[in-house]
């Protein structure tokens, strides 16, 4: 049986190691907004390139890919069609404007340009990617997605000089069904994926650029680690600056862990600022495999507690330690904040 995604961070790993050989080439890569951003955002982590926002469906420099086919079936006139393309382009132009800010598009000419998506069903936006790539003097096109149709795969063919798919199961309903969080990507998670990007790049040079935050804090402990929490003991993250004022333990999402961009988003921040982090995982692979046990907020909470403890006596010892959570992450910590030992 074809594997399941935990969510689209592990898909990205997965991903990432089918493109090993591009490692030390002049690559570009491009996610696509927004599902395919977290993917890209993975690779270029482990290739170390220099990352970038693609986007698709109507592309930008004009590109426009039109299914004949879903446009007979829809019975939709040329005015509708148009009318259609003009409200899709200034939501394309809205997104440009508050992905890239005022950051420069990449440079592909002479270069590899690696476009990555969350998966591929008809495959009309990957098309208009490549175009695109095409068009901005690309040297080479690579498509990469964790899952596709077969037919789409083969269809893409001309469009790309190689294709690269984890996965292609016989029967495609959904490219959601091949995760176990598919949960959509928001814009907010889109531009905080964009900003640790460029901060990497710029934190590489002496000094940072306009408008980017400045380099992390000099840091003391920067390790993974295992979390005491009882009968367990979890895999996590520490960070702690030197002459940290405090500690930040993290209680992530439903579906997600302590690779989750958005919280490593944010534990960059803090530690720019002198907080110390903890990112863990609250549950075992085997455990978050059970649904109960992601929404389980009291046994979330209880670890949630452990870990803070963990904390003052591995890392901070006196100084303060907060609770942060997001989705139901957020609820966990309320409740962990709660407990009178806390």
């Amino acid at each position: 049986m074809a594997r399941v995604f935990r969510n689209r961070t592990e898909a990205g790993t997965a991903l990432a190691a089918r493109l090993e050989h591009l490692r030390g080439d002049d690559i570009v890569v491009l996610g696509l907004p927004r599902g395919g951003v977290p993917v890209a955002f993975e690779i270029a982590q482990a290739l170390d390139p220099s990352p970038e926002l693609a986007m698709g469906a109507i592309g930008e420099d004009g590109v426009s890919v039109v299914n004949d086919e879903v446009v007979r079936l829809t019975g939709a006139s040329t005015a509708d069609f148009l009318r259609v393309e003009q409200r899709e382009r200034e939501e394309l132009q809205r997104r440009a404007d508050r992905f890239r800010k005022t950051a420069p598009r990449a440079d592909l000419v002479g270069r590899i340009a690696v476009i990555v998506d969350d998966g591929i069903a008809t495959g009309s936006t990957a098309r208009a990617a490549c175009k695109v790539a095409r068009a901005q003097g690309a040297d080479q096109v690579v498509l990469a997605v964790p899952v596709a149709a077969p037919d789409s795969v083969k269809a893409l063919a001309d469009d790309a000089d190689e294709i690269i798919c984890v996965e292609q199961p016989t029967w495609l309903r959904s490219v959601g069904e091949w995760y176990d969080d598919f949960t959509q990507v928001d814009d907010q998670t889109v531009v905080a994926l964009l900003e640790r990007a460029r901060q990497r790049d710029t934190t590489s040079g002496s000094r940072p650029e306009p408008g980017h935050a400045p380099p992390a804090a000099t840091v003391g402990v920067d390790r993974e680690v295992r979390v005491d929490v009882g009968m367990l003991a979890l895999p996590g993250h520490l960070t702690d600056p030197q002459d940290a004022i405090g500690s930040v333990v993290f209680a992530h999402g439903s579906g997600s862990s302590r690779h989750s961009p958005r919280n490593q988003f944010v534990a960059d921040q803090l530690n720019a600022a002198g907080l110390g982090t903890l990112t863990f995982d609250l549950l075992t692979d085997a455990e978050a495999r059970d649904r109960r046990n992601v929404f389980d907020i009291g046994l979330l909470a209880s670890r949630l507690a452990r870990a803070a403890d963990w904390v003052r006596q591995h890392a901070v010892a006196d100084l303060p330690v907060a609770l942060f959570g997001a989705s139901t992450g957020a609820a966990v910590a309320l409740v962990a904040a709660s407990e009178p030992s806390h």
